[in-house]
Parts: C-alpha cells; structure tokens; sequence
C-alpha cells in the first residue's frame, strides 16, 4: 500500500457485509474511511468498530443512485481530507426471475443500484484521482457476471456491466497512474437477501439456501481485495469454485453452456422448477 500514503478510502455500502469487512480490514492498517450508506444506524456502526479497529471513521449519508449526493461526498472529502486515494463502489442488491416476468420497474431499481451507482462513483471521483495524479477504483461484481446461470437474469446484466466498465477503465486510467480492481465472488455470507427482488418464493428460497450455505465470508473477499489492490490487479476471481468456473467460461464456453443447460433442464425437471 505505498502507492497510497494518504491511507484514505471511501466505500459505499460499508454499513454492513462485505462493505464493512474491507472498512476494517483498512482500520487494521490505519486507514481514513469514509463510510458510506443510506442506512445511518449500520453506518455508524462501523464507524465505531473502525475506530476501535484503529482507523479514523467518518460516517457519510449517500444514496448511490443519486449522483448529485456522490459529488457531494467527493466535495466533501477533499474539504476533511484533501483528496481520496481508494474509491470502493460497493454498495448493491440482488434478484433473480424469469426474464420474460422481471416487472420493468424491478429492472430499472436493480440497475439503478448495480450499475448505475458504480458509474456515478466513477464520474464523481475520477477527476479528483486524475489532478491527484494517482488512485485506485474497486468495483463490486460477481462470478455471476462471468458465468451467467438461469433465472438471474437482472442480475447477471448489472454486473456483466460492471465487469466491462472496469475493464475499460483499467486501460483508460492505466496512464493516469489510476489502477482498477474488480471483485468477481460467487456466493458469500452477507446481507444481499436483506433486499432480494424475485417473481416467485422459490427463487427466494433458492437464494437464500445458496447464501445460507456458502462456506466463504465477507472477510475472506476483503482480504482478497487487499492482496489486489496492494498488487493493481484487475480481478478478484474466488473462492476456489469462481476460478473454477471462470476458467471453463474462458476457454470452454460453448461446453460450458451446454453443461449449464443440461445440469439447468434436469435440475428442473427433478424438482418441478420449469416456468
């Protein structure tokens, strides 16, 4: 981390899950942090386990979909602390739903939050790293967004997108001394299901055992963050089942569809899941 001697990050969503795992993870190092949430009870929360953690906390109220707000909290943290050296688009939500039943007002809400809060973090910040002259970007994506399985339709597209921003900022910014890291997990334990859309309960019920099940915490992926960003990095591929997966889709896509379609019709069939 001695591209960064400000030691100063902001990361949306940190009132909670992964968002919160990576503000301690830099409160260890004695890091500035601005945590930032919609929801102020769990953001103060952390504020306070980073402070005890040794890092400085500062609490920021901040709607993500809301680009006016990430400006703002751009502004305001050149004010306190003259800059920022790592932003963290983190904060997002989950769905899932036959594409033909998403309703278009659950699109737009999980685009709102997927994608289009990481590009308003970007634009709000990208200038400040630019006249900085350094920075880094961290962007939260998903496996989902490598390999996109049935019923997830939404999702997997907010975060394919994510993937393709950050790919196309990782050569933009390169020569900006800006690098660019974005995390790819499959599922973890976090509070993603707190704000789960779906078009029926067995896709909830699904996700939810899927999350309940995952052997991988949100401390794992911070620390993982951190060994990427330390080494600018683009992706964060894990556990052990994302590379898995990542490798078949690279170089086996044609296969791996057909196995994705194959595992997904007798997987149905066995339970009665076809629409």
């Amino acid at each position: 981390m001695k591209r960064f001697p400000g030691k100063r990050v902001i990361i949306t969503g940190a009132g909670s899950g992964f968002g919160r795992a990576l503000a301690l993870e830099f409160a260890s190092k004695g890091w500035k942090i601005g945590v930032a949430d919609i929801n102020s009870q769990r953001a103060s929360e952390t504020v306070d386990m980073v402070n005890q953690k040794g890092g400085q906390g500062l609490e920021i109220m901040c709607d993500v979909t809301d680009i006016t707000q990430l400006e703002d909290t751009a502004a305001l943290l050149k004010d306190k602390w003259g800059g920022v050296d790592i932003v963290v688009n983190n904060a997002g939500v989950a769905g899932a739903g036959y594409m033909e039943k998403i309703p278009m007002d659950q699109w737009d809400w999980i685009i709102g939050l997927n994608l289009k809060s990481v590009i308003h973090g970007c634009r709000a910040f990208i200038p400040m790293l630019e006249d900085q002259g350094h920075g880094h970007i961290v962007n939260m994506a998903s496996n989902a967004g490598i390999a996109c399985l049935p019923e997830m339709a939404s999702y997997n597209v907010t975060k394919a997108a994510v993937i393709a921003l950050s790919e196309t900022l990782k050569s933009e910014l390169a020569a900006k001394n800006i690098g660019v890291t974005v995390i790819c997990p499959t599922f973890f334990k976090t509070n993603l299901m707190d704000q789960f859309n779906s078009t029926d309960e067995r896709q909830r019920l699904m996700a939810e055992k899927f999350f309940s099940s995952a052997r991988t915490t949100a401390e794992k992926v911070a620390q993982a963050t951190m060994k990427a960003i330390n080494k600018n990095r683009l992706y964060v591929v894990t556990p052990w089942d994302g590379k898995l997966v990542w490798g078949l889709k690279r170089f086996c896509p044609e296969i791996w569809y057909k196995m994705v379609a194959f595992g997904y019709s007798r997987f149905g069939k066995a339970l009665d899941l076809q629409p």
